[in-house]
């Protein structure tokens, strides 16, 4: 988003009051202690202190360049933190590799589609299905496994918006359909928390105003940390907003609050940093 569009982004909704009140979050579910990373002294993040509360739908904004990609691959442990701790469900998750975070249902989305491109929109989300299963893809199993898969993952596709897509190449499927499958591969590991990385990059309106319906629909019984650049989604979707720049916390709270911050505006005017 350009900087000033932003900047009118966060005057024009900072009294829309939307959002307010709607849901209640519960306890803390993520909770960072001066996360940090360091890339030869390039200082990425610095001594983030986050806390996600359970139930949430809660965004972490900035202008470019912020902070926010690099904080998502420490999280879901891409990268490895130069100092700093990271606790998801009261466990200590610092030195986990990636496939042990998501087991433990701390599961990522990407900014780019991550999809199987020439396999069908059930085939997707079967393989995804199949995943949870265990180490074996069920290649040698009967169809009768296969098809049991086959009814979840219909209902799976139902709650996306893309039943009428099951048999469809993912490669044919206009680009918002495209992140609606990606949501739904990541539905189906069951995962108790979410981390959406720009779920509304590259979206009409349409497109956009659906996949907001299936977060909110998501987040009935799960938790959704998400980095988002349209400020009018935070907005009318988000219960907390950390606010990143320079790779340090700089404001937190609801949107009215963080619209409101003179620090936040400045950011987001810029200062020589995009």
């Amino acid at each position: 988003m350009p900087r000033r569009s932003a900047l009118y982004a966060l005057t024009d909704n900072a009294d829309n009051g939307s959002g307010w009140g709607k849901r209640v979050p519960g306890d803390t579910v993520l909770e960072t202690e001066d996360l940090t990373k360091d890339f030869a002294g390039f200082v990425a993040v610095r001594a983030v202190n986050l806390r996600v509360a359970r139930g949430a739908i809660h965004a972490m904004i900035g202008p470019n360049g912020a902070g926010k990609t690099t904080c998502f691959n420490l999280l879901s442990k891409f990268l490895s933190p130069t100092r700093g701790r990271i606790v998801f469900d009261g466990r200590d998750i610092t030195a986990l590799r990636p496939a042990e975070v998501a087991r433990l249902g701390l599961v990522r989305s990407f900014q780019i589609s991550a999809v199987f491109p020439h396999l069908t929109v059930l085939e997707n989300v079967r393989i995804a299905l199949q995943r949870r299963r265990g180490g074996s893809f069920d290649f040698w199993r009967g169809k009768s496994v296969l098809r049991t898969l086959d009814e979840r993952a219909g209902v799976l596709l139902a709650d996306v918006g893309l039943a009428a897509y099951a048999h469809v190449p993912a490669v044919q499927l206009p680009y918002g359909r495209k992140r609606a499958l990606e949501i739904a591969t990541t539905i189906a590991l069951d995962p108790q928390m979410l981390l959406l990385d720009e779920p509304m990059s590259g979206m009409g309106r349409e497109d956009i105003e659906r996949i907001s319906a299936l977060i909110k629909s998501l987040a009935v019984h799960r938790t959704v940390l998400m980095v988002e650049h349209n400020l009018s989604v935070v907005a009318n979707l988000c219960d907390r907003i950390t606010v990143l720049s320079r790779g340090e916390v700089l404001a937190e709270g609801d949107y009215r609050t963080v619209s409101a911050d003179p620090a936040v505006r400045e950011a987001y005017l810029g200062t020589g940093h995009a």
